[in-house]
């Protein structure tokens, strides 16, 4: 299975499990290959279990009725999708596409049940995944409800080194692949206004950007930017 640095991360879902175990996972689970762009799961659709990721990345979101969409978080490989009801009660609460070519294998509900029932790693895995998710879903709420978008912008790159930082001698990179639409997708702003204000950070020395990952040079500065009136 592909790895990712995920270092505050959530570990991956089979971590843990001895080599029958997982085969007896594996055993009951079904896989499917998307392209990017692909829809995995929608809102308001009867759920069935999960998804583990084993390649590519998949992100969440939620689509309002006016068609505006705000993305909840982009998932990696050892990650699960498809919860909270992760034993296929229940509809979806959000939605789950490819943003890159990926490859899931589906747990049903039932089966997952059993397997907790059986395997204790996986029932510890399946908390802890809850546990990190429903952390990101958080601060997500707090970003988007009481912070201006410049504000949201520091925020969430502060939160993305949190999970997916990596120290480096020049600061901590976060180690995971977002380009300027995906960041646009999760402050509620414009590309173009992602794009500018990176450009403004980066010319201050708080942050270099290497193709779709960041440096943060300075996260004291990020912790410290005042809130704008600025609209995107």
């Amino acid at each position: 299975m592909e790895s990712f640095p995920q270092p505050a991360g959530p570990r991956p879902l089979l971590e843990g499990l001895s080599e029958a175990e997982r085969n007896l996972v594996m055993e009951r689970g079904r896989r499917r290959v998307l392209y990017r762009g692909a829809t995995l799961f929608t809102q308001e659709t009867p759920n069935d279990g999960i998804w583990l990721i084993e390649t590519g990345r998949i992100r969440v979101f939620y689509a309002a009725p006016t068609g505006r969409e705000i993305t909840l978080a982009y998932w990696y490989p050892g990650n699960f999708v498809g919860g909270p009801e992760v034993f296929g009660s229940g509809s979806h609460s959000w939605s789950g596409m490819a943003a890159s070519n990926s490859t899931v294998m589906h747990l049903p509900g039932a089966a997952l049940k059993q397997l907790v029932a059986r395997i204790p790693s996986l029932a510890f895995g399946i908390i802890d995944g809850l546990t990190f998710k429903g952390r990101c879903y958080s601060a997500l709420a707090q970003m988007l409800g009481t912070r201006s978008i410049t504000d949201r912008l520091a925020f969430l790159l502060i939160h993305l080194s949190n999970l997916y930082g990596v120290e480096e001698e020049c600061g901590v990179l976060i180690a995971a692949d977002f380009t300027h639409a995906d960041l646009a997708h999760m402050v509620g702003a414009t590309r173009q206004w992602v794009t500018i204000s990176l450009k403004r950070l980066s010319e201050q020395g708080v942050v270099t950007t290497r193709r779709s990952q960041i440096l943060i040079q300075r996260p004291d500065i990020l912790a410290r930017m005042p809130g704008g009136d600025e609209t995107a």
